[in-house]
């Protein structure tokens, strides 16, 4: 039986550096299914935020509380980072790597991982080195490398931001799919063509404060401070 992970708090969290708030504090809870956008400024605290979540970024104080134990909820997620992680290994072998660090037998995490290249339209590279994918392929890898494991909750910052248009479909049919299969997915952007096209909510991030909590349709046509409305309208936020 699977444990919920589901839903995930924060409490007053926040990350301060070097005297500098650089995100929060944060209350807000996040549960059910689909797509949250985490949208802002360049140096709004996206990223803070979203590695706050993850728990890969250190608390100065304030709480990130899953419904499951710590281990629990770290083993049901993954990250992907805005530059992909690839390891130097063979496209093959990096989506076996995960599913055999789990306990997966050998045969079986080749077969999965072969799986996986023919979903990404990769199966005529599976034994290139991965390190000579193009930037849209990099970063189809490691979607799904994250994604092998099936977890219940999926991070990315920014995914698209390097990506042509064609790169960029590919991604979100990808996640689309994700999403159907039950995954939880928690996203930057800063592509607003994106979030309307993915976003089942989105969170509004301004001066490392989330500014604006709301479903997408009622952020998209009558967002609620003056923060996001300028944001929209294609202002400059300082």
């Amino acid at each position: 039986m699977v444990t919920p992970i589901l839903p995930l708090r924060l409490d007053g969290a926040f990350v301060k550096r070097r005297g500098k708030v650089l995100a929060g504090p944060v209350d807000l809870c996040l549960q059910g299914g689909g797509l949250t956008i985490l949208m802002g400024p360049n140096g709004a605290g996206k990223t803070t935020l979203l590695r706050m979540m993850h728990g890969i970024e250190r608390l100065s104080g304030g709480s990130v509380t899953w419904a499951a134990d710590e281990e629990t909820a770290r083993a049901a997620q993954s990250f992907v980072f805005q530059t992909p992680v690839i390891m130097r290994r063979s496209v093959l072998d990096n989506l076996v790597y995960p599913l055999r660090l789990t306990g997966v037998e050998k045969t079986k995490a080749r077969q999965k991982a072969r799986d996986a290249c023919a979903m990404i339209g990769l199966s005529a590279q599976e034994n290139q080195r991965a390190t000579r994918l193009s930037g849209g392929e990099k970063q189809k890898l490691a979607l799904a490398r994250a994604l092998i494991r099936d977890p219940q909750v999926l991070f990315l910052d920014e995914p698209c931001a390097n990506l042509d248009g064609a790169s960029t479909r590919e991604i979100e049919t990808l996640l689309q799919a994700a999403i159907g299969r039950g995954t939880r997915i928690i996203m930057s952007t800063h592509s607003i063509g994106q979030a309307r096209r993915l976003a089942r909510d989105v969170l509004f991030v301004h001066r490392g404060a989330l500014v604006e909590h709301s479903p997408a349709d009622v952020f998209f046509t009558s967002a609620q401070t003056p923060e996001a409305r300028a944001f929209l309208d294609g202002d400059i936020l300082e």
